[in-house]
């Protein structure tokens, strides 16, 4: 988690969360001292479940998951140790400390979407003409796309946990601080929208001398604190003072009770038991010899009709697949000079870093010089008597100064793992998961198929003849690395 908060300017707070729940709990230290800790053997259950879901996470490289079970961990070893008697007095600061889990990427497409959505729409009625495709849109004064930067996360990251934590200091009423913590995510959420949409107008109005360089995050960030300082004034407004607890002569003696050590030994045994299990699953199936051959580049000979063609003869497409043990980008024509790419990454003995499935694993970077997706559809694809479902994105040409062009590349991409196919992510990871629980090695791939989109709807055909001619022979050749 550290070396996500030190990278990623969206997960920097993390950094603060710990020094916060100490705090928070040194703050309730008297209170503290008046319960007798008591071990609870019951929390052992749920322990049991957040290590099943720990061992899934790290089966499948799925660092959320295990970075969430890794905290739920340690927040459930306050009750198992102590008991739900002290745990109640620091239920808020051990729920803080979730918000030190980098977690929030997978909003990233949808709230990308709405920016948009709003944007285009604010621009309309205000009488700025626009025409748009997919996340890039075109007014009068010039191009205008919305990346992941403009997305709001770090804002609604931001705002989410000051604002649980303004709610929790400054409110008593539990209807008070549910209603702020979603007046938190609200907030953040259409002030981006506005942000955007001044954003492209102060561009517009200027001649595009504004806020389209360093001063457009400048702005944005400026725009975003006062915003947040105006939640938080509004929300001093209605503030509840704080509970001052006396304590009994009764609770000030519970503090000289003893706390016994034979339960605590016994909890300890077992907790070490049950925090090993990750571990000895990730050696059971992690320890074992297999033979492995990797796939050569110069091994993919295709069957009569498809040639091998110059790169050139293709659209220049890179798909962004980091740390691949293998990959293969070429461009094969037919007999009648239609032309199609066949990119594959191939993973074998995933890890962490190295995986099919990332969210840094996508088919155009948000930056990308030369394409840019314009849509995303499901699509099906015939490989002779297998029919499967593929994820059919088109690209727009953007290499012409960033004005809109004719040039389009419709793209097919599946998963290839041990010979199932899928589209989906998430089917994906599973499936890798239950080929490791099932002994079987962790080779995976991307397939992906490009070609020049066309009006008449020949690509669709184009890219199926390819399969229904080829997919045996890709199969074996990924196959060849087992």
């Amino acid at each position: 988690m550290v070396s996500i908060w030190l990278r990623s300017e969206t997960f920097t707070h993390g950094f603060f969360v710990a020094p916060i729940v100490f705090w928070l709990i040194w703050r309730q230290r008297v209170l503290i001292s008046t319960r007798v800790p008591q071990v609870n053997f019951w929390v052992l259950i749920p322990l049991l479940g957040i290590i099943f879901f720990w061992s899934l996470g790290d089966l499948a490289f799925v660092n959320s998951v295990t970075q969430l079970c890794v905290v739920a961990l340690l927040v459930l070893l306050v009750p198992a140790i102590f008991g739900w008697a002290i745990t109640s007095i620091i239920i808020f600061p051990l729920f803080f400390l979730f918000f030190s889990v980098p977690l929030g990427e997978f909003l990233f497409p949808q709230l990308m979407e709405w920016t948009a959505n709003f944007t285009v729409f604010a621009l309309r009625l205000s009488g700025v003409p626009v025409y748009r495709e997919g996340l890039q849109f075109v007014i009068p004064s010039g191009n205008w796309s919305v990346v992941e930067a403009c997305s709001g996360v770090r804002y609604l990251i931001a705002s989410l946990t000051v604002g649980t934590l303004f709610a929790y200091l400054n409110y008593q009423s539990f209807r008070r601080r549910v209603f702020f913590i979603l007046i938190s995510i609200i907030v953040p959420i259409f002030a981006n929208w506005i942000r955007a949409y001044l954003i492209v107008m102060l561009g517009h109005f200027s001649g595009n001398k504004l806020a389209v360089g360093v001063d457009h995050i400048i702005y944005g960030w400026l725009f975003f604190g006062l915003v947040i300082v105006l939640m938080f004034m509004a929300g001093a407004r209605w503030a509840e003072p704080s509970r001052v607890v006396e304590l009994s002569v009764g609770e000030k003696k519970l503090s000289s009770e003893i706390f016994h050590s034979v339960p605590l030994i016994a909890l300890s045994c077992f907790l070490i038991i049950i925090i090993s299990l990750p571990w000895l699953v990730q050696k059971f199936l992690y320890n074992k010899n297999y033979s492995y051959t990797s796939p050569s580049e110069t091994s993919l000979v295709l069957k009569t009709g498809w040639v091998l063609s110059p790169k050139s003869s293709c659209a220049e497409l890179k798909p962004v697949f980091k740390n691949a043990s293998l990959e293969l980008n070429n461009c094969y024509s037919n007999n009648e000079n239609d032309n199609v790419g066949l990119y594959i990454g191939y993973y074998h003995e995933q890890s962490y870093d190295k995986k099919l499935v990332s969210s840094d694993n996508v088919l155009v970077a948000s930056n990308d010089r030369y394409w840019a997706p314009v849509g995303v559809a499901s699509g099906q694809a015939e490989a002779g008597p297998i029919r499967f479902p593929v994820k059919a994105t088109e690209l727009r040409d953007t290499t012409a100064g960033g004005q809109l062009t004719d040039a389009r590349l419709l793209v097919w991409q599946v998963y290839w793992i041990n010979g199932i196919l899928t589209k989906n992510d998430h089917l994906a990871k599973i499936y890798s998961v239950l080929q490791r629980l099932l002994g079987h090695k962790d080779d995976s791939a991307v397939i992906i198929l490009y070609t020049e989109k066309k009006s008449d709807g020949k690509s669709v055909f184009l890219l199926n003849e390819f399969l229904n001619k080829n997919f045996d022979v890709v199969d074996k050749y990924l196959k060849s690395g087992f």
